[in-house]
């Protein structure tokens, strides 16, 4: 069965405070787009990558690529002006039954095993959400005070989250609505129920200067192991 990551880039990142988007800033000497796609890549021989970016930086984003990898493995796409427009625009290539990997571009500390097992699932279930657990107390705001929420039944939601195309293509037919944070949503507005995997901890998603920091930190610390 085909593979295909829909790395999704097409944000400007406005909370980093930069003039440039988030996924094209360094860490540790290279732009953070480069470790998603090298992690991507490496997990399996065969994977096919479509990247989404914004226009004006398309041109930044074949420069990566040309620099880096093979350029025969990776396709370029226009975003939209929202997550589901951009992942609209990338699933657009796709035309064969595949395993479709859905990923955030500065999601760049992922592991090739937390791929492997999002494909595992995604085959036996038709798709695989990777959550972790909150380490905070939740609460859920309402119209009228709030109320605690029990921790252990709360997830936090990560990416690549990953379906069969017979499930991710045809859901995304669906019209736009507000509640589109991700394609779980999308997928069960189709009526579909998603499955969830175990992600990672180390599995953040850069949007703040100091998550550029951290990220370091848990490259350093991978480094010494």
């Amino acid at each position: 069965m085909k593979k295909y990551a829909i790395i999704v880039a097409g944000g400007m990142g406005s909370r980093m405070k930069v003039n440039m988007p988030k996924q094209f800033l360094h860490l540790k000497n290279k732009p953070i787009l480069f470790y998603t796609l090298d992690t991507f890549l490496k997990s399996f021989e065969e994977l096919q990558i479509i990247l989404v970016l914004p226009q004006d930086y398309i041109e930044a984003g074949q420069e990566i690529i040309n620099e880096y990898f093979n350029k025969d493995r990776i396709k370029i796409t226009v975003g939209g002006g929202t997550r589901f427009q951009s992942v609209k625009n990338g699933l657009q290539l796709i035309k064969e039954d595949s395993i479709i990997f859905v990923h955030d571009g500065v999601r760049c500390l992922l592991s090739v095993d937390l791929i492997h097992r999002c494909y595992q699932s995604a085959v036996e279930f038709g798709s695989a959400i990777p959550v972790i657990n909150s380490k905070d107390s939740v609460r859920l705001v309402l119209e009228q005070g709030n109320e605690a929420l029990e921790r252990d039944r709360v997830k936090l939601v990560q990416t690549p989250q990953t379906f069969q195309s017979k499930i991710l293509l045809p859901a995304f037919g669906v019209d736009y609505q507000d509640k589109f944070t991700d394609e779980a949503t999308v997928v069960e507005a189709f009526g579909m129920k998603v499955h969830l995997v175990v992600g990672e901890e180390q599995n953040i998603k850069i949007t703040q200067p100091i998550d550029l920091l951290l990220a370091e930190g848990i490259m350093n610390a991978a480094n010494e192991k």
